[in-house]
């Protein structure tokens, strides 16, 4: 883990604290070694996306099922790739009863929270009879991906898809890698049926993306895909955009703690920890103002380490991406966390609520020794599918409005375009469309 202090230049520290776009990614060697023994050949992660896009838009099933053999090794029929109803029932016999309930829990407080979030339609009068507003309407058919296989994620089910649940939408299309043996992890399951997802398509990666943009026979064509995902599911998506939207372009998980002297170095350490062992290319940053808490949770780093399952993946990412900072003050802190704009920011100060005004660019804050970024990821009921890479600048956390699409009302009387006709003549020939101009002046013409 590397460690700075502010009194390098400005420009390095920018340089260590925004990391590169998904793009810039470097494949590992074992991901190497994976392609060239799938593919037969070495291939860039743009180059495997673009064929199985272009292949899964031509031959739709045909080559859904042989990517599908080819990389997750599961062999599938048209007939089995869509989870039958005997699966969710198997699925509900084999899970434990209080995870069942943590699910259960997690998908009311979600949904509570997203309830809030939901805009509202409106109309207002103007002069001469003049009517205008704005319709929310909900998407009608929305595709969300899950990561699988080997892994499981009821989390992601959750917040992906009670957000389209609570907006209105008609059709929530599941997609999730299978195991070897053609099944999906009975937890996954679970929340899908628990959150409302409509259907469940055994696919993933990059043809599970493209499947949903262009649909096949077996699988229906969405207006929106949402959904993390690894290096080809979001170079997937990003190719897939236009046919349909997409949510956002997200790289590696990421986690900033601005701490100053009261915080916990074995609070600190722990998150730290809960994002390194996501990913060997996951960033986690404590900025503090004070040198002896920032040895401190070094040491704590590797003492918990130590005891993490998953630590050669958390090392990794440590001494890729793992980087402490020593400010002069808290407010110098602030200021390098807005310049990181995090997926996730922790706030550990004696007063954090005083900081938050001066947080400008951040996915998600936690305030206090209490709210670990991990109640987000879970519980609490905000949506951890978050913008990183800095572009939480511009970017939003996902949420109902991403599941809906707002249509303008204008209704004119015609003693209210009368009032405006000689203004939008002069526009519009300004601009040299008469045919435009033409379209207000014959109203005024006729009787």
């Amino acid at each position: 883990m590397k460690r700075l202090a502010t009194n390098i230049s400005g420009a390095a520290i920018a340089g260590a604290l925004v990391k590169p776009s998904f793009e810039a990614v470097e494949l590992s060697d074992k991901m190497k070694e994976r392609i060239r023994a799938t593919f037969g050949k070495d291939m860039t992660a743009a180059e495997i996306v673009a064929m199985i896009v272009a292949d899964v838009k031509c031959e739709g099933d045909k080559a859904l099922l042989r990517y599908t053999r080819l990389i997750d090794g599961a062999e599938l029929t048209p007939a089995t790739l869509e989870v039958s109803a005997e699966e969710y029932e198997q699925a509900f016999r084999r899970i434990d009863a209080a995870v069942l309930a943590s699910i259960r829990l997690a998908v009311g407080n979600v949904k509570k929270y997203h309830q809030e979030q939901l805009p509202k339609s409106w109309l207002t009068y103007r002069e001469h009879g003049a009517v205008l507003g704005q319709n929310c309407l909900p998407l009608e058919r929305v595709g969300i991906y899950v990561p699988g296989g080997s892994a499981a994620y009821p989390s992601s089910v959750i917040m992906n898809a009670v957000p389209a649940a609570v907006a209105g939408v008609r059709e929530i299309i599941m997609v999730v890698p299978p195991a070897r043996d053609g099944s999906v992890n009975p937890y996954v399951l679970a929340a899908a049926r628990e959150a409302g997802v409509s259907r469940v398509f055994k696919a993933g990666g990059a043809q599970g993306v493209a499947a949903l943009a262009f649909g096949t026979a077996t699988v229906p064509k969405v207006d929106k895909i949402t959904g993390p995902g690894n290096i080809f599911v979001t170079l997937a998506k990003k190719a897939v955009y236009g046919y349909c939207d997409i949510d956002m372009l997200a790289g590696p998980s990421e986690i900033l703690i601005v701490a100053d002297k009261t915080a916990d170095a074995g609070f600190i350490a722990a998150d730290m920890l809960s994002q390194a062992e996501h990913d060997p290319l996951a960033s986690s940053v404590l900025i503090t103002d004070d040198a002896e808490l920032a040895d401190r949770v070094e040491q704590e780093v590797e003492l918990q380490l130590a005891k993490l399952p998953r630590q050669e993946i958390a090392r990794e990412a440590l001494e890729r991406n793992g980087l402490i900072i020593v400010t002069r003050d808290i407010r110098e802190a602030m200021e390098l966390a807005n310049v990181a704009a995090p997926e996730h920011l922790e706030i550990l100060t004696a007063e954090p609520f005083s900081l938050l005004p001066l947080v400008r660019h951040a996915g998600a804050v936690f305030l206090g020794p209490y709210s670990p970024e991990p109640l987000g990821d879970y519980l609490a009921g905000p949506n951890h599918v978050l913008p990183t890479g800095g572009t939480a600048r511009f970017y939003s956390v996902l949420n109902v409005e991403t599941f809906m699409k707002k249509t303008s009302i204008i209704a004119y009387t015609k003693q209210a375009l009368q009032a405006v006709s000689a203004d939008v003549i002069r526009l519009a020939e300004a601009e040299g469309l008469a045919a435009h101009a033409n379209a207000v002046r014959v109203r005024g013409e006729r009787p």
